[in-house]
Order: C-alpha cells, then structure tokens, then sequence
C-alpha cells in the first residue's frame, strides 16, 4: 500500500491528513520528509522533537509530523497520535539487530486507542545498503 492508496482511502471533503512518520533513530524518518518535500537531503541530523511539513499531493494538504526516534523520545510519541489519519513506519532495512526493538515498538504502537482506524504504510528504507534485504 502506497501513499495514494492511503489517500484513495482517505478520500473525504476537507481533503486534509494529518500523517505521522514515525520508527526508530536513524531509520531515514527526516530523510523520506525532505525527499518528498524537494529538500537536499546531503546534511540530515537527528530529530530532538519533531519536524512538520505540509505538502500539496493529487489536492490532499498532508500534514506530516516527523516524530524523533530516540528511546528516550518514544514515550512521547502518544502525544502526537490524536486526529491521526495515516502513519509511516519507517524501518531501516539494513539493520538487522534492531528489527526486533522495531518490530516491538510497531506492535505496540498498532495497538494504541488513539490510533484505531489510521492507515499505516510500514516503509522498508535503506535497502540499497549493505544488508539490506535481498531483491
């Protein structure tokens, strides 16, 4: 599934969605934000907060909260999960020793009131690295 899809099923009157991008440190969350905003994308540093952009896409506004990935920041992550339309789980393909703490943050996070009925988008990123997942 898509962006479009998730606008596809979206599709409602006020044509504004508020996305949260969230997933571990260092998982490409900023990275992906700035690619899809046009940015440069050569000096990235981590998030201590949170990033938003809107962006225009097929008449949608996307409201998109980039959301720090740190440990010590996950906690705060309910914190942004009201009126949430969609998520994008960033994970970092390519680090295979940290894709359980990811897959046990994703599961508790799908499991959050707050977010019943959002869309989610699990996004597998840096697959062009070394280890990254085989084509």
């Amino acid at each position: 599934m898509g962006l479009h899809t998730i606008l596809k099923k979206l599709r409602r009157k006020e044509k504004e969605v508020r996305v949260l991008i969230l997933g571990l440190d260092n998982a490409g969350k900023t990275t992906l934000l700035k690619r899809l905003n046009g940015e440069d994308t050569s000096e990235v540093s981590p998030t201590l907060g949170f990033n938003i952009k809107t962006l225009e896409h097929r008449g949608f506004r996307l409201n998109m909260w980039d959301v720090g990935g740190q440990k010590s920041l996950r906690g705060y992550w309910r914190n942004y999960f009201e009126s949430t339309d969609a998520i994008i789980w960033v994970v970092d393909s390519a680090d295979r020793r940290r894709m359980e703490d990811c897959h046990r943050e994703l599961r508790s996070l799908i499991c959050e009131e707050k977010l019943l009925g959002s869309s989610l988008l699990v996004l597998a990123n840096k697959q062009d690295l070394p280890g990254g997942p085989a084509p």
